[in-house]
C-alpha cells in the first residue's frame, strides 16, 4: 500500500543533497571539531562555514547564531535565561503555544521566578495586539514576551515586527519561536527587534536533532550547558556535526526555492480547502486559514459523528499520515490544548485534522484523500 504524507509540520523528509552535503562529515571527515589537529580543523571550519550560511540567509551576525538540538531546547534556553540571566520577573505569552514554550513558562511560574501572563486571542485565533500592550504597560517589572511566528497547529502568523516594536517601547524582552517559519519564508531578523529566535532543521528538509538560537549581539546570557568551550563557551558537548552542515544545506535549498515552492504547496492547500468544503456538509477550518496563515497548513474541522470519530485512526490505516495537532503530543487521547482554546469549550462538538504539505505532494494525492474521507464519513 503506497502511503500517503500529508504530515509536513511534524517533520519533513531529508533532501537527497542535504544527505549528500552531510555524507563527508559522516564518513571522513569525522574528526572532533575542538582537536587541533588537521582532522579537526576541518570539522572546525564546516562548523563555520555553515554558521556563517545561515546568519548570511537569516541576515545577522554569524556570533549570533548558535546551534543546538532543535527548537525545543533552544525555546528552553531562552526562556530560562532570560528569567534567570536578564531579570525577567514577569512572562506573556499566549495559550496556543507549543509546549516548549509553555511547559518551560509554566514551571518557571509554578517554582515562583516569574509571574505569568496569558494574551487574549482573538475569534480567529490570532494574538490580541491591544491586549498584548495592555498586559506590557501594566507591568512595571522587565518583561519577557514569547510568542511563536506561526502556530504550529492552525498555521496563524504574529505580526512579528509590530510585537517586536511593542516589546522595545515596553523595554521586554522578546523570544519568538520561529520553528514553522524559518525555512519556509525570507526572514530578516536585523529587520525584527527580536532578542531570541529557535529554528529547527527537520521542518524544512533538513535533518532531526539539530536547530539554531539566536541570541541578539546586545542580549548577554550565561551557558547554556555546562562543561567545555564549544560554541564560544555557550553550550558543553562535542557539536553534531553532520547535522550543522546538514541544517545550513537544508536552509540553504529552501532560501532559493522558496518562490517556486511557496506558491506550489500555496495551490495545493488552496485545492484541498475547496475540495473538503465542497464535498463535506458541516466542515470548517480551525484558524486564518485563507488569512495570515502558513502556506503549508490547514486545520480542518470535521463535524463529530459516529463515523468520524475514529478518523485519524481509520486513516492511518488507510495509509494517510495526517495528525490532530502537534506531533510532540500525539500520544494523548484528548483535543490538543490549540482547539481548546480556540474554541472556547466547544472543541468536544469537532474532530480537528491537521493536513501539512510540501513540495512533494500533489493533487492526486489530495484527490485520493477525498475519496478516502467519503467512504469513511
Amino acid at each position: 500500500m503506497r502511503r500517503i504524507y500529508f504530515d509536513n509540520a511534524a517533520t519533513t523528509a531529508l533532501d537527497p543533497e542535504v544527505l549528500d552535503a552531510m555524507m563527508p562529515y559522516l564518513t571522513e571527515k569525522f574528526g572532533n571539531p575542538s582537536s587541533i589537529y588537521s582532522y579537526g580543523r576541518e570539522t572546525k571550519m564546516g562548523i563555520e562555514s555553515a554558521r556563517k550560511t545561515v546568519a548570511k540567509i537569516l541576515n545577522c551576525a554569524p556570533g549570533e547564531i548558535f546551534f543546538t538540538s532543535g527548537g525545543t531546547e533552544s525555546s528552553n534556553t531562552a526562556i530560562n535565561a532570560a528569567v534567570r540571566d536578564l531579570g525577567c520577573k514577569h512572562i506573556i505569552t499566549s495559550p496556543i503555544e507549543h509546549h516548549a514554550t509553555l511547559h518551560t513558562v509554566e514551571q518557571l511560574a509554578k517554582n515562583g521566578q516569574a509571574t505569568l501572563d496569558f494574551v487574549k486571542l482573538l475569534p480567529n485565533g490570532h494574538v490580541d495586539l491591544v491586549n498584548l500592550e495592555a498586559l506590557l504597560a501594566a507591568n512595571k517589572g522587565k518583561t519577557l514576551v514569547t510568542l511563536m511566528h506561526a502556530n504550529n497547529e492552525i498555521g496563524n502568523l504574529l505580526d512579528v515586527k509590530a510585537v517586536g516594536e511593542l516589546c522595545k517601547k515596553h523595554d521586554a524582552i522578546f523570544h519568538c519561536d520561529m520553528v514553522q517559519t524559518i525555512g519556509h519564508y525570507p526572514i530578516n531578523l536585523k529587520d525584527l527587534n527580536v532578542h531570541f529566535a529557535s529554528a529547527a532543521g527537520h521542518k524544512f528538509h533538513g535533518p532531526k536533532g539539530v536547530g539554531i538560537l539566536y541570541i541578539n549581539e546586545s542580549v548577554k546570557i550565561n551557558p547554556m550547558i555546562n562543561g567545555g568551550a564549544q560554541e564560544r563557551n555557550m553550550r558543553a558537548g562535542t557539536e553534531n556535526m553532520y547535522g550543522i552542515v546538514g541544517f545550513a544545506k537544508a536552509l540553504e535549498l529552501a532560501t532559493s526555492r522558496f518562490e517556486q515552492d511557496s506558491s506550489y504547496i500555496r495551490d495545493l492547500k488552496k485545492y484541498m480547502n475547496t475540495r473538503l468544503a465542497e464535498t463535506f456538509e458541516g466542515v470548517s477550518f480551525n484558524g486564518d486559514c485563507e488569512g495570515d496563515c502558513l502556506y503549508t497548513v490547514l486545520n480542518v474541522a470535521f463535524p463529530k459523528t459516529d463515523k468520524s470519530d475514529m478518523l485519524l485512526f481509520n486513516l492511518d490505516m488507510a495509509g494517510i499520515c495526517v495528525s490532530g495537532g502537534s506531533a510532540c503530543s500525539s500520544g494523548a487521547s484528548s483535543i490538543s490544548h490549540v482547539i481548546k482554546a480556540l474554541h472556547n469549550g466547544h472543541s468536544t462538538e469537532i474532530v480537528p485534522i491537521r493536513f501539512s504539505f510540501c513540495r512533494h505532494n500533489t493533487r492526486e494525492e489530495v484527490d485520493t484523500v477525498i475519496e478516502k474521507l467519503k467512504e469513511l464519513i
